[in-house]
């Protein structure tokens, strides 16, 4: 397929589009990659996702589809090669389970913690933990989550890697450990190391800056309400 014919509107630190990068490079699918500026919507974003005017998007022969599962699931159907979806109905049920598990469940106790300060960073790394404790217990005897290979939660679930290594950075703290967490400390390895993953990550001290920003901004903006 010819490079021009596929394009996908991002923004280089959302975890959100990083699925959508890692998919399309472990089906060898080439691509142009469009940067956004979500603060300056351009009219381009704007005409492909009227709807939500966020990214990712992809846009496909002209079609534009968006939601990064939703992507994922069309890329799937589209580009059999390597497919990150089970044969297996109850297996393709559950990735998909696990992946909504994840935006629904795991990031918005995640980001709360982010978010917290004081005493309150305490009371919000007990529901996250109770949420990672989860997805410990679903990994449990496997490398990934749908066995020995490599697919749509983990794809899903990935940005738990990079956040967490934020979080725990920006707020000196250790929220992942291999003692309580061996199946998922072990997961997060395996995830980085795999082909096409390891060297995708955005850029660690370029997240660190953006995030140490966002965190001041956030907590500023909360203590002069």
């Amino acid at each position: 397929m010819a490079k021009a014919e596929l394009k996908l509107l991002g923004t280089w630190s959302s975890p959100f589009v990083l699925r959508i990068k890692w998919a399309l490079q472990m089906k060898g699918v080439e691509y142009d990659f469009i940067e956004e500026d979500i603060q300056n919507k351009s009219p381009l974003l704007l005409k492909y996702n009227p709807v939500h005017k966020k990214v990712p998007v992809l846009v496909h022969d002209g079609k534009s589809i968006a939601e990064s599962l939703v992507i994922l699931e069309y890329m799937d159907e589209t580009w059999k090669e390597n497919p990150i979806l089970p044969e297996d109905p109850y297996q393709r049920a559950m990735a998909r389970f696990w992946s909504k598990f994840g935006d629904e469940k795991c990031l918005p106790s995640i980001w709360r913690v982010f978010t917290a300060q004081g005493e309150k960073i305490g009371q919000a790394l007990v529901s996250a933990s109770e949420n990672l404790m989860i997805l410990e217990g679903e990994l449990k005897g496997k490398k990934f989550f749908n066995g020995e290979t490599l697919g749509f939660a983990d794809i899903s679930l990935g940005w738990i890697v990079n956040m967490v290594i934020l979080l725990e950075e920006i707020l000196q703290l250790k929220m992942i450990d291999e003692q309580r967490y061996p199946s998922l400390s072990a997961w997060m390895k395996n995830f980085s190391n795999f082909p096409g993953i390891k060297d995708s990550f955005p850029p660690q001290d370029r997240m660190l800056t953006k995030y140490r920003t966002l965190r001041e901004a956030l907590l500023a903006t909360r203590g002069s309400n």
